[in-house]
C-alpha cells in the first residue's frame, strides 16, 4: 500500500520486486567489499612475504661474503706459513704496540709476518667469539705498497675497525638490513690516515643491531661472546672489537662511543679503550643508524690492551693528513710534552651524579682509582652535578 501526494489516497501496488533489488544490491556490495579486502590482504600478504624473501637473501650474501673472507684468509695464511716456516707467531703476538712498531722499523720483523700471525690469531679467536664481519683481504694486496709508509708511527701494524667504519667496496651496516648491498664508496677518513701512518685494517668487527646498546649481536651477524667467558655478552656496541683484541686476534682497533659503546666492552673484556671528546678526531666515513641527533655527539677512539698503545694511536691519528682530509677537525696535534709530564694534576671524581647509582662493584673502582691517583700526588675534587633529576630526562627525549 503506498501514498499517492497528487491523488491523496491511498493506491495498491506490489513492492516485492523493489524490495529485493534493494537486498539483492546490498548483498553486491558486501560481497564487492568482501573481495575488495581479501585481494588487499593478499597483495600485503605477497609484499611481506616477498620483503621477507629479500632480507632473507640479503642475510645469506652478507654471510656468504664473510664465510668466503674467512675461507680465503685460512688458505693464504696456510701458505704463508709453509713458505715461511721459521716465523715465530707467539713471540709476535705477545709484543705491546711500542715494541711491535720498533722492531718493525728496525727490521726484525717484517709486516708480513705481523699481519699473518695476527690474522692466523684472528681466525681461531672468531671461532669461539664470533667478533668478525669480514677479512678485509685488501690488506693482503697493502703489503706490497705499505713499505711506502715506513716513516709513519704505525708502520706495519695490523689494526681491526668496528663494522661501521667505511672501508672501499664493503658494507657499513651497522647490523641493520637495510644498509646491506651498499658497499662504501671510499674508505673513511680515519681509514685513510691509519693507511698514511703506515698500518693494515686487516678485519671488520661486529656490533649490535642498531649500535646503540650494550650488548653486541644483530640477525645478520649473530651475536658476540665474551673473551674470558663465552656465557657472557662482550659490551657493545663496539662489542667485536673489545672481543678480539681481549682475545688476542688484535693489537689495535677503532671503535665508536656515543654513551659507552668503547668504554663497556673495553670494561667487559678487560681492555682499554679511550673516548676522545666529541669532534676530535673525523666522523667522516663513519655511518650512523640515525641521523640529525646533535644533542650528545658519538665520537671514534681507540681500543688497546694498555693505555700507552691509545696514547700512540692518538698521536699517530692528529695528524696534518687528517685535519686536510676533514677541515671539520680543529688542527690540534697531539701534545706529548703534556701527556709525558710528571707535573700533578686537579681531577674532579664522583662516585654518583645525584641521578643514576653504580653498583657497589662499579663505586668501589672509582674510590680505589681515587685512592691511587692520591698516592700518586695528584689533587682528586669531589664533583657534584648540578639538576641531574631535571637534565637527565630532558637530555634522553632529545638523544632518543
Amino acid at each position: 500500500m503506498i501514498y499517492s501526494p497528487r491523488t491523496k489516497t491511498k493506491t495498491t501496488q506490489n513492492t516485492e520486486p523493489f524490495i529485493k533489488r534493494v537486498k539483492m544490491d546490498n548483498w553486491t556490495a558486501a560481497l564487492l567489499t568482501g573481495v575488495a579486502c581479501i585481494v588487499g590482504y593478499l597483495v600485503v600478504r605477497v609484499k611481506k612475504i616477498n620483503s621477507l624473501r629479500q632480507a632473507e637473501e640479503k642475510i645469506q650474501r652478507a654471510r656468504n661474503r664473510r664465510d668466503e673472507s674467512l675461507q680465503r684468509a685460512e688458505q693464504a695464511v696456510l701458505r704463508y706459513k709453509q713458505s715461511h716456516p721459521t716465523t715465530d707467531s707467539a713471540f709476535i703476538l705477545t709484543l705491546s704496540l711500542s715494541e711491535l712498531t720498533q722492531q718493525l722499523k728496525e727490521g726484525s720483523l717484517t709486516p708480513e709476518d705481523v699481519l699473518y700471525s695476527y690474522m692466523e690469531k684472528t681466525l681461531a679467536v672468531n671461532k669461539k667469539l664470533n667478533c668478525c664481519t669480514e677479512i678485509l683481504l685488501e690488506s693482503l694486496d697493502q703489503l706490497t705498497t705499505v713499505g711506502s709508509n715506513k716513516d709513519g708511527l704505525l708502520y706495519g701494524v695490523p689494526v681491526s675497525i668496528k663494522e661501521n667504519l667505511a672501508f672501499k667496496n664493503h658494507d657499513c651496516s651497522c647490523g641493520v638490513i637495510i644498509n646491506l648491498d651498499q658497499p662504501a664508496e671510499k674508505d673513511s677518513v680515519l681509514v685513510q690516515v691509519l693507511k698514511k701512518q703506515g698500518a693494515i685494517p686487516f678485519v671488520k668487527t661486529n656490533l649490535p643491531q642498531g649500535l646503540l646498546s650494550c650488548d653486541c649481536s644483530n640477525p645478520i651477524y649473530g651475536q658476540t661472546v665474551n673473551p674470558h667467558n663465552p656465557q657472557k655478552t662482550s659490551g657493545g656496541s663496539t662489542g667485536g672489537e673489545g672481543a678480539l683484541i681481549g682475545g688476542g686476534g688484535s693489537l689495535l682497533g677503532i671503535g665508536t662511543d656515543l654513551g659507552g659503546s668503547i668504554r663497556i666492552p673495553a670494561s667487559f673484556c678487560g681492555i682499554c679503550g679511550f673516548k676522545p671528546t666529541a669532534g676530535r678526531l673525523s666522523s667522516q666515513g663513519v655511518c650512523p643508524t640515525y641521523r640529525g641527533q646533535k644533542s650528545v655527539l658519538s665520537s671514534p677512539g681507540p681500543m688497546a690492551r694498555d693505555v700507552d698503545s691509545l696514547a700512540l694511536c692518538m698521536q699517530a691519528l692528529l695528524c696534518d693528513h687528517m685535519f686536510s682530509l676533514d677541515p671539520t677537525v680543529p688542527p690540534l696535534p697531539f701534545n706529548m710534552e703534556r701527556y709525558r709530564t710528571t707535573k700533578p694534576l686537579r681531577i674532579g671524581c664522583l662516585e654518583n651524579d645525584g641521578y643514576m647509582h653504580p653498583s657497589p662493584s662499579m663505586a668501589r673502582g672509582v674510590r680505589e682509582v681515587k685512592a691511587l691517583l692520591e698516592q700518586a700526588g695528584h689533587t682528586l675534587v669531589p664533583y657534584h652535578p648540578l639538576k641531574m633529576d631535571e637534565i637527565f630526562p630532558e637530555l634522553m627525549v632529545k638523544v632518543f
